[in-house]
């Protein structure tokens, strides 16, 4: 009976344990600390609970997966959609990392763009910040007939 009580405390102990290190791993993941809390976790299952510090490292590590997932779908997501040197907004524009206030000023002053090295052959951004953006960004023209449409005289 004894034994059966014993281990039955031992198993909720061990289950506040890992409740305990989940919510310690979700608020270090956003620090670069989570081995600390993994080690301080398994030194306390050393001291009186088995068999959880395999699950604590599992959870840690769980965490920290799924921190790198949401870091590496950001940078999709701001990857994914080109922002169009000729028509995007000063906002727009800033919103690639990399293109700044006056990089965006520059580039608005700059327009119309034949294609994106234009930025990098006129000088409006250097070498190393066009390498960095160059991906994200992307110059359309026009379409043929809206730009007829627009030099056409009106019949009145």
């Amino acid at each position: 009976m004894k034994k059966g009580l014993i281990r039955s405390i031992l198993a909720a102990t061990a289950m506040l344990v890992s409740a305990n290190l989940a919510l310690a791993v979700d608020a270090t993941v956003k620090t670069p600390d989570v081995k600390g809390a993994v080690q301080s976790s398994a030194d306390s299952t050393k001291a009186g609970v088995k068999g959880t510090a395999a699950d604590t490292k599992a959870a840690a590590k769980s965490a920290k997966e799924k921190a790198k997932g949401a870091a590496a779908d950001t940078k999709t997501a701001a990857k994914g959609t080109l922002v169009d040197i000729n028509t995007a907004s000063e906002a727009e524009l800033k919103a690639v990392p990399g293109i700044g206030d006056t990089y965006a000023a520059k580039i608005i002053a700059g327009r119309p763009y034949a294609n994106k090295a234009q930025l990098k052959s006129r000088n409006i951004l250097p070498g190393p910040a066009y390498d960095k953006v160059h991906d994200q960004i992307i110059a359309k023209q026009p379409a043929k007939d809206a730009a007829k449409a627009a030099t056409k005289p009106v019949k009145k």
